[in-house]
């Protein structure tokens, strides 16, 4: 047996992780600016996306199913016998529908689809856990409940905004607008629930107030245990960096990594995200 994990470009997965790992492919998402095309993270940038952002029509699309045949290809060529693909939230894109449906055509190679329930860094982490479960030689049918008690219980993602206009521009609101209303000066924390949506997880009055909230949420969780840390954001790494400096004499942090968030999930946050994604390492 020989396995590859597939996966979408919503676990913002950076260029070096991907070409390090030889059996990891990767189908981009698609981003439409004013009706033209574009692959997320190849044929556009973030920049270019919050540049635009207020300006231009932009939505977000499925991956092409042309680029998700031609990478199954690929994988078949190169000898694989078994793909594990891990996609984004099905509560949060159709993606793992479209992959479902394309990957009923598939002939002659055995797939395995993993719902995350998640998206960004959590789906990162996933994606890089069955990595490192392949390097050891376990089959996909052994690797599922492992995958499931990281994204259950071992990983936590959440975030904060600056507004919620481009959630509610993007229909991914969930069930956070009910919770903290139209006061714009209200700032949630949102995760994504174990159901695969958008919820509130705190709130708070202003931005600073909201970052404070997601350092007490890390700490109250991991406390001494040993994490690996991932901060997102948009256009402000600067306060992305701040961020980590703070957290570090604090937590126990394996390795921490600053991480622009992918502009096909950058449309629906906006520029001013900051994100933690933390995976408890046993």
């Amino acid at each position: 047996m020989k396995t590859a994990i597939l996966t979408d470009s919503g676990a913002n997965l950076s260029k070096e992780f991907i070409k390090k790992h030889k059996n990891l492919f990767v189908v981009p998402l698609m981003i439409l600016v004013d009706g033209k095309e574009f692959r997320d993270g190849i044929e556009i940038s973030p920049e270019e996306v919050y540049q635009k952002l207020d300006d231009h029509e932009i939505k977000t699309s499925l991956p092409l199913l042309s680029d998700l045949h031609a990478v199954l290809d690929d994988i078949r060529k190169a000898g694989f016998t078994d793909v594990l693909v891990i996609n984004i939230s099905s509560g949060l894109s159709g993606t793992f529908n479209s992959f479902r449906l394309a990957i009923q055509e598939e002939k002659d190679i055995e797939i395995t689809q993993y719902d995350t329930l998640t998206l960004g860094g959590g789906q990162g982490v996933i994606v890089e856990y069955a990595l490192e479960l392949v390097a050891k030689g376990l089959t996909i049918e052994d690797i599922i409940p492992k995958l499931d008690e990281l994204r259950f219980k071992d990983s936590m993602a959440f975030y904060t905004i600056n507004t919620l206009k481009y959630l509610k521009e993007g229909g991914r609101i969930g069930k956070v607008e009910g919770t903290i209303g139209n006061l714009l000066h209200i700032k949630p924390v949102v995760t994504v629930n174990d159901e695969g949506v958008y919820i509130t997880l705190s709130k708070a009055f202003g931005l600073k107030r909201s970052l404070l909230k997601m350092k007490s949420i890390l700490l109250d969780e991991y406390q001494d245990d040993l994490i690996d840390l991932i901060i997102h954001y948009g256009n402000n790494e600067d306060l992305a960096k701040e961020l980590g400096e703070k957290l570090k004499p604090v937590l126990n942090i394996r390795n921490l990594t600053l991480s622009k968030l992918t502009p096909v999930l950058g449309v629906h946050t906006g520029p001013d995200i900051i994100a933690y994604v933390a995976r408890r390492i046993k």
